[in-house]
């Protein structure tokens, strides 16, 4: 069974930074994208960054390109997202999910029902 975890949520100033963990059990990265998402107080879901297992690429939402890295220890199963320079709207529960490689990084809102979804970290960030 494919498990995530999430972790590395807490109350930040504005302009500081955080790094979110999330280790999964039950899969191979190599097989799997992985994807963080974020989701705020009377928002929609929305997809930040994903990294794909295989080869290593990532790819950036708008809102993350520059302010936030995704890597991946595949030595821990862990992938983490580095947020520098974090903003009050920044401030949500962030998840990390898995996907198979055949839907792709990034990944349509179509499919984002088809992955695995850890349970969610919350950050806030204070102005």
């Amino acid at each position: 069974e494919v498990q995530l975890q999430a972790s590395g949520g807490g109350l930040v100033q504005a302009g500081g930074r955080l790094r979110l963990s999330c280790t999964a059990s039950g899969l191979r990265f190599d097989d799997y994208a992985l994807h963080w998402f974020r989701q705020a107080p009377g928002k929609e879901r929305e997809a930040l960054s994903c990294i794909n297992g295989e080869n290593g690429q990532a790819s950036y939402s708008d809102s993350a390109q520059g302010r936030f890295t995704i890597s991946v220890d595949n030595s821990k199963n862990t992938v983490y997202l580095q947020m520098n320079d974090l903003k009050p709207e920044d401030t949500a529960v962030y998840y990390c999910a898995s996907f198979s490689l055949i839907w792709g990084c990034p990944i349509e809102v179509t499919n984002y029902n088809f992955g695995r979804w850890g349970q969610g970290t919350l950050v806030t960030v204070s102005s």
